[in-house]
């Protein structure tokens, strides 16, 4: 190759210069193939009798009196002494009846909204992390900017549908109103879904309140057509703590969406086997749904799930593992026995965005798409074991996410795919390069990759010799300068701007 090709082949495939960063249309994305069933009807039989052994015999420990009253008179065992709450299958059957298989949230832009339930795919940007991390300025605690954006990067990409419940925390703000500044940055910054905090009544309704005003509602009206979402983290192994258990009854009566969601890390939080850890997280997933439809009967509900290992050697979280990709395929067969939507998670145990980042992540999304997940949440941008919100870890997954909405296109085989008149054309020993049918398709035939480079070693060199990171930097930052802002009516951002000054005045140092 001569010097002078070489750095056309660079050129042309470099992520340098004025186009934009490729990447796929905004659509639904529907999983057309029929979901992986790891579990026989037998056993799923099995693990639902276990579960209903747990919720009879054992019970589940629920930190508050609002709710503990709530299931005394629905007829469930509650020894207030202990907090403890034994449900039988009877209660669980009735409450199930009311939940719905699917239901829609919408965002203040309504081209926005999100399918939850049946085949359709949604995924989030990571949620929780207490520290951000980029290649140029390193490991640091969560804070606004980069809060900011990382909302933006959000919005820039169309793969991901909706934001999770703060992306970092901004620890630079007073906990007890924070939530509300993540809350704007959300409504003003992108014009899709996004998670509330629900740990308690206040800031879950603070995100109610102010997701209304964005659409131009009330709160009620809102209830009958959700606009946001939560997770409910139940403190495994059985236990309901007050904030969660407000949280979700407060979402629940507001008619907003809750994912249920234990967490159960086998070895740790939950029995070493994973046919144990599924009957736990089944228990404390159905006993949280019975809780929302005991508040709101038809509040909309979501079977999340959770499951994966720890290192044994350690105890540290493991991620991406043969038995958490597992789990998600089973918790899916599970959340369709019940006919409920499904909350997944992808993630990894890497502390940086690396090859093991990456596979493991791979892995745990297989799982996810396998199991037919509806919401698969933290799916870009987790790093460190959901410690970290990563800048080039989100442009990974990124990619991942938009390889495996390719993949999940049918195959189309009709006259013009077959090409039986272009194989009749070319010769034997020829080449389709400048055949017709291959010119007229050429520059849509093949998913065009964002990430991935396919130069030739000197080109590549003559590049840069750049590895994957560090062109995940380069397209984060381009991505951030192609970034543009939702339109806001002015009114609606000055009614959001005076809702959180009444509040944060109201709620002073307390909590809200």
């Amino acid at each position: 190759m001569t010097e002078a090709r070489r750095k056309r082949g660079a050129e042309r495939t470099s992520n340098r210069g004025p186009a934009l960063i490729p990447q796929l249309p905004p659509r639904r994305v529907i999983n057309p193939y029929p979901p992986m069933a790891l579990l026989l009807d037998d056993q799923i039989e099995a693990i639902h009798e276990a579960s209903m052994h747990i919720l009879e015999n054992f019970g589940i420990e629920v930190m508050s009196p609002r709710a503990l009253a709530l299931f005394e008179r629905a007829g469930a065992r509650v020894d207030h002494s202990s907090m403890n709450v034994r449900v039988d299958r009877g209660m669980v059957a009735e409450a199930l009846k009311t939940t719905r298989s699917s239901y829609t949230l919408t965002s203040r832009n309504p081209a926005r909204a999100i399918h939850l339930g049946g085949n359709t795919i949604n995924f989030t940007l990571v949620a929780g992390p207490p520290n951000v991390h980029d290649m140029e300025r390193g490991r640091r605690a969560g804070n606004l900017a980069d809060y900011s954006d990382l909302v933006r990067l959000a919005q820039h990409f169309n793969c991901i549908h909706m934001l999770g419940n703060q992306v970092c925390a901004p620890i630079e703000l007073p906990a007890n109103t924070r939530h509300m500044d993540t809350y704007f940055a959300n409504l003003t910054l992108t014009d899709k879904c996004f998670h509330v905090s629900a740990i308690g009544r206040g800031r879950a309704l603070d995100g109610i309140e102010m997701m209304a005003i964005s659409r131009g509602m009330t709160v009620e009206q809102m209830g009958e057509d959700p606009g946001v979402t939560t997770i409910i983290s139940v403190n495994s192994p059985r236990r309901f703590d007050e904030m969660m258990a407000e949280g979700l009854m407060t979402m629940a009566e507001y008619g907003q969406s809750v994912a249920v969601t234990p967490f159960t890390l086998m070895g740790a939080m939950s029995p070493v086997t994973l046919a144990g850890a599924l009957a736990q997280q089944n228990a404390e997933a159905l006993f949280g749904i019975v809780l929302t439809q005991l508040v709101r009967p038809g509040a909309p509900v979501m079977y999340g799930a959770f499951t994966s290992n720890v290192d044994m050697k350690s105890g540290a979280p493991a991620f991406g593992t043969p038995e958490n990709t597992k789990a998600n395929i089973a918790s899916g067969q599970l959340a369709r026995h019940y006919k409920l939507p499904y909350r997944t998670t992808p993630g990894s145990a890497s502390n940086a965005a690396d090859a093991q980042g990456t596979y493991e992540t791979m892995m745990a999304l297989w799982g996810a798409v396998l199991g037919h997940g509806n919401l698969v949440y933290h799916a870009a941008g987790w790093q460190e074991g959901g410690l970290t919100a990563s800048f080039e870890k989100l442009v990974i997954d990124v990619e991942m996410m938009q390889h495996m909405m390719e993949f999940l296109r049918p195959i189309v085989v009709d006259e013009g795919e077959l090409a039986v008149e272009a194989l009749g054309a070319v010769p034997t020993g020829g080449h389709f390069f400048g055949e017709p049918h291959t010119l007229e398709r050429y520059a849509t035939a093949f998913y065009q990759p964002m990430l991935s480079n396919w130069q030739n070693y000197e080109a590549w060199q003559e590049a840069g010799a750049l590895d994957t990171t560090a062109r995940a930097t380069r397209l984060w930052k381009k991505a951030l300068a192609e970034y543009v802002q939702p339109a806001m009516d002015p009114a609606v951002r000055e009614a959001l701007e005076a809702y959180m000054a009444r509040r944060k005045e109201v709620i002073g140092q307390g909590e809200p």
